[in-house]
C-alpha cells in the first residue's frame, strides 16, 4: 500500500535460522533487491523470503521499531512471534 512504510523480517532459506530485519516503503522490491544480490549484507545468505511485514503510516516510528527489533530485546521478541 502507498504512503506506508515497513519493517520487514526476512528468513534465509540457504541458512537456517538465519534472520535480517530492515525498513522500506516497498518490501516486494526490497526483496527481490536482497535476492539479486544488492545487498552486501544479505547476499551471501541467499536466497531469502519474508517472514513478517509490519506497515506503519509514520516512517519515524517503523525506524523505532527496525531499531527496536535490531535490540536485544527486539530480538528476543521477535523470536518468540
Amino acid at each position: 500500500m502507498k504512503g506506508f512504510s515497513y519493517v520487514y523480517i526476512l528468513e534465509s532459506l540457504g541458512v537456517p535460522d538465519h534472520y535480517y530485519i530492515g525498513l522500506s516503503d516497498d518490501p516486494s522490491a526490497r526483496l527481490t533487491k536482497h535476492n539479486q544480490g544488492g545487498v552486501s549484507h544479505t547476499a551471501k545468505h541467499r536466497p531469502w523470503e519474508i517472514k513478517t511485514a509490519t506497515a506503519f503510516r509514520e516512517r519515524s516510528r517503523a525506524a523505532a521499531f527496525e531499531a527496536y527489533l535490531k535490540s536485544p530485546s527486539g530480538r528476543a521478541f521477535a523470536k518468540k512471534r
